[in-house]
């Protein structure tokens, strides 16, 4: 369904919306979008950190990838994440370097444990059911997305795993939304980025795809941002928007 949001500026470098192209393929952000980083806290607090530091951490790693994209350098999620957990650790309580990093290979193993978000199975069987590709493109490791998926007993619902290892840029550079584009064998004006972040939205609009934002409690979408195509409280609602506009264009 259309965002509640009053309309925001767009720039004029955002392109236009496609017209008279099927959508064919949704492509998935990972973390936060499908998976549940809350039980993090827990390891945070586990090793003596507040539960409340995980999100200052997730922060500083998009943070990291992102400037490192932006100039033209490429690092993967686990390297940039353990490097700011053994920081910010180290800083809580001046741990030495030992002890910041069995602290920091705790949380990390957290990591691959995630759950799915509850609306998650549901939603992905759904959008199976209406006939799109379904691909993800995580700034973190394809290896971590399949472990999540698996768990989650959605994984043979995907066509494909991708991450920025391919591209080896970072989302929200536009060479990301283009490879994963290009390896489901779709146009940019066929696909749907599904994100919980604005950023995710606003970077795959902008290189020619459609964005659906999940606003998973959040009430604010940036007005400095293009305004997405989609919004849904979380993925059965988007699903459900979409499936029936599949159906009343035939889509197969």
């Amino acid at each position: 369904m259309p965002p509640e949001q009053s309309e925001p500026h767009e720039p004029d470098s955002v392109p236009p919306p496609p017209s008279g192209h099927q959508l064919k393929a949704i492509v998935f952000d990972v973390n936060e979008t499908l998976s549940d980083m809350t039980p993090l806290q827990e390891r945070f607090e586990e090793v003596g950190a507040p539960a409340g530091l995980m999100r200052t951490w997730f922060a500083g790693v998009l943070r990291d990838g992102f400037a490192l994209a932006a100039a033209g350098a490429y690092a993967d999620f686990a390297d940039i994440a353990r490097d700011g957990l053994r920081a910010l650790l180290a800083e809580l309580d001046a741990r030495g370097p030992d002890e910041a990093d069995e602290a920091a290979r705790h949380i990390l193993d957290g990591m691959d444990r995630l759950p799915v978000h509850p609306d998650v199975p549901a939603g992905v069987h759904a959008l199976r059911r209406a006939g799109f590709r379904l691909v993800t493109m995580t700034n973190g490791s394809p290896e971590m997305t399949d472990g999540l998926l698996k768990r989650a007993g959605v994984r043979d619902q995907f066509d494909a795993l991708l991450s920025v290892s391919g591209p080896r840029c970072w989302k929200p550079a536009p060479d990301a939304y283009r490879y994963a584009v290009r390896r489901a064998g779709v146009r940019p004006g066929e696909a749907l980025l599904v994100a919980v972040h604005p950023w995710d939205v606003d970077g795959a609009q902008r290189a020619g795809l459609a964005g659906a934002w999940l606003r998973r409690g959040a009430v604010h979408y940036p007005e400095t941002m293009s305004r997405p195509k989609w919004a849904a409280e979380d993925l059965e609602e988007l699903a459900a928007s979409l499936a029936e506009r599949a159906g009343g264009q035939g889509q197969s």
